[in-house]
């Protein structure tokens, strides 16, 4: 094993799974993996000196993430189609916004107040204690919106946001390598909540349209460079 990844997982307390998956992740999502780069058992598990169990459990998270796709042999990183983003962006916007929407227009539709006040209370101790900057707080951001959406009554809606959260987390994941931005979207998520426990639901939707509307776009221009970035890296690879 090696001493570094052992010593790692000692200090964070985090299975080694867990170390190499995070590694690996910032890698992908920086540039350091080239694109048609194939990453394979044996090799992560040379490198890393530990057995591949961890390994192989480390890279079937990466593909649930949607960062690497399975090859015949080994994995390779996906590159992000920005046309296909900006689609499935459109789409969880028009699923996000029904939910608030659907309770403007129909005055029978109530958002279930006890569930938004306990998910209100989980992010006041957020703001209190903010979450280091990690790409990883993309799946608490998508819990929000889940239960945001529950609130207002309707599963399919929920149903259909859960699948395309999943087909757009990975690069969702770069909007929290922005400075601050865990930081502006606890503040955007607390005040998204107190306007709709108000009864305040036109506030609510322009707030929540201006929130998602905005972080697209701190998420595409990260996804441009980091491609710019990965491609510059597969050129140069080429090119030795």
């Amino acid at each position: 094993m090696s001493t570094r990844v052992a010593t790692l997982a000692d200090a964070a307390g985090r299975p080694l799974r867990d170390v190499v998956y995070t590694t690996l992740r910032g890698e992908l999502m920086n540039g350091d993996i080239r694109f048609g780069e194939r990453l394979t058992e044996p090799k992560l598990s040379t490198r890393f000196g530990i057995s591949r169990t961890p390994v192989r459990e480390a890279l079937t998270m990466l593909c649930s993430d949607g960062l690497l796709q399975r090859e015949e042999y080994g994995f390779t990183p996906v590159r992000p189609s920005i046309p296909l983003i900006r689609d499935l962006y459109e789409l969880r916007i028009t699923l996000e916004l029904s939910g608030i929407q659907r309770a403007i227009d129909n005055p029978a539709v109530a958002h279930d107040h006890a569930l938004l006040a306990a998910e209100r209370e989980a992010w006041l101790a957020l703001r209190a204690d903010p979450p280091e900057q990690e790409p990883g707080f993309v799946v608490r951001d998508e819990e929000f919106h889940v239960t945001l959406l529950t609130a207002a009554g309707n599963a399919e809606l929920v149903r259909s946001l859960k699948a395309v959260n999943s087909r757009i987390r990975h690069v969702r994941m770069y909007d929290f390598m922005v400075n601050n931005r865990i930081e502006a979207t606890i503040a955007e998520h607390l005040g998204i909540l107190d306007a709709v426990l108000a009864q305040n639901l036109p506030l609510a939707y322009r707030l929540l349209h201006t929130h998602i509307g905005e972080s697209l776009d701190v998420v595409l221009d990260r996804v441009t460079r980091a491609i710019a970035a990965m491609s510059l890296a597969t050129e140069q690879g080429a090119s030795r």
